[in-house]
């Protein structure tokens, strides 16, 4: 069944929240959203569908996000971006949707330093790149090209905003997400590896594609 490729509604939150988890962890059963927010899963899905709901802007913000439907479900989702602006929201953003759960600067200060190992991998050119994140399909999904639908409507986005290259990250390790992203034209451009990292979450660290839209 082909999919519908839409722009995410605020409806979709709970879907998102899904998505953004379920992409952090990649082919590891922990990843950043569970380590750094330190919460069980369910209050980790409450709290992520928040972000998505957040006014303040941030890549994490449902009207980032592309939704595949099929047979009238949501079966995929990604967000796409501006980097300059996407990720300069981040932290007004968490601590915005962690309010309402009575977190204050200490809460939100632990949170950043259980997740400072990712920054040490952390890659990219100073360029404003349009970049693509948060990609996961529900695994009765897989293997059906919804992804690829999901990116050349992300692709397409960015040229239309006037962006030149498109990026991608993913861990080491993580290599559906690698072939799904070199079939749809993404190119490596670098890696970086920590100790740190590994120990942390299971994977030596990141590498990330380009593509020139």
């Amino acid at each position: 069944m082909t999919p519908l490729v839409r722009p995410a509604l605020a409806a979709d939150a709970p879907f998102l929240a899904w998505a953004m988890l379920e992409a952090g962890r990649a082919h590891r059963p922990a990843g950043w959203y569970d380590i750094a927010l330190g919460l069980a899963e369910g209050p980790c899905l409450d709290l992520l569908a928040r972000l998505a709901l957040s006014d303040v802007r941030s890549w994490w913000r449902y009207s980032n996000f592309l939704v595949a439907d099929v047979g009238g479900s949501p079966a995929a989702a990604l967000c796409a971006f501006g980097s300059a602006v996407g990720y300069a929201g981040s932290e007004a953003a968490l601590a915005d949707a962690a309010r309402p759960l009575g977190w204050g600067q200490p809460e939100l200060a632990a949170v950043w330093a259980r997740g400072a190992y990712v920054f040490t991998c952390a890659m990219g050119s100073e360029e404003n790149l349009w970049t693509v994140e948060n990609v996961a399909v529900r695994p009765e999904h897989r293997g059906k090209g919804i992804v690829g639908a999901l990116l050349d409507h992300a692709l397409s986005k960015g040229r239309a905003e006037g962006f030149r290259q498109a990026q991608i990250t993913m861990m080491i390790g993580n290599d559906p997400a690698q072939q799904a992203y070199t079939k749809a034209g993404f190119r490596f451009a670098e890696e970086r590896r920590s100790p740190e990292f590994e120990a942390v979450v299971g994977a030596p660290g990141l590498r990330r594609f380009v593509l020139d839209l």
